[in-house]
């Protein structure tokens, strides 16, 4: 008996213990590319700037307009604002507008911008996190135009899935601001 014990217990060691562990994979990041944009020129009423064709202009009016990026789901709302001696209200708008999504934001990073030779200075924000936008800037001469911009997602803001689009469309917007003209 003592020996049937023995064989047992051999086998059933070589038996359990001869199983490959099992272990979970590991989480995959998935990578997104996109292509480099091409430019285009787009005119409004008041200015004038250079932006990437695969947008879609999904409205436009004299004072405003929404370039759209459907394979992205993302929006950037573009408004323009006539200075009447109302400049600081309308920098503390634009900031405050900014700030407002610190309560979900992760951080906020602010690039000043300035264009001395075609007059155009501001402000570009990165927020970083959970936010519903993931960039705002503004620009102006500071004596006659104001234009705002927002980038927006039309889905659940979770940044680490958003980050890749969003990372493309803040280089578009800066290149928005880098090439706006008044007119």
């Amino acid at each position: 008996m003592c020996r049937y014990s023995l064989f047992v217990l051999v086998i059933l060691m070589l038996v359990i213990g001869c199983k490959e562990e099992v272990l979970p994979k590991p989480k995959a990041q998935l990578r997104l590319e996109y292509e480099a944009p091409k430019q285009g020129e787009l005119e409004t009423d008041y200015f004038l700037f250079k932006y990437n064709t695969k947008a879609r202009i999904k409205s436009k009016t004299k004072t405003s307009l929404v370039l759209g990026y459907p394979d992205m789901k993302g929006e950037i709302y573009i408004n323009y604002r006539k200075v009447e001696d109302n400049v600081q209200k309308l920098l503390s708008d634009a900031q405050k507008l900014s700030y407002e999504h610190s309560v979900k934001a992760d951080g906020i990073s602010e690039q000043p911008f300035m264009n001395d030779k075609n007059d155009v200075y501001g402000m570009f924000y990165e927020v970083s996190g959970n936010a519903a936008s993931q960039a705002q800037f503004y620009v102006t001469d500071s004596t006659d135009n104001f234009v705002t911009g927002s980038l927006y997602f039309y889905t659940r803001p979770n940044y680490d899935s958003i980050y890749p689009a969003a990372a493309y469309l803040q280089n578009d917007i800066r290149g928005i601001m880098e090439s706006l003209r008044w007119k």
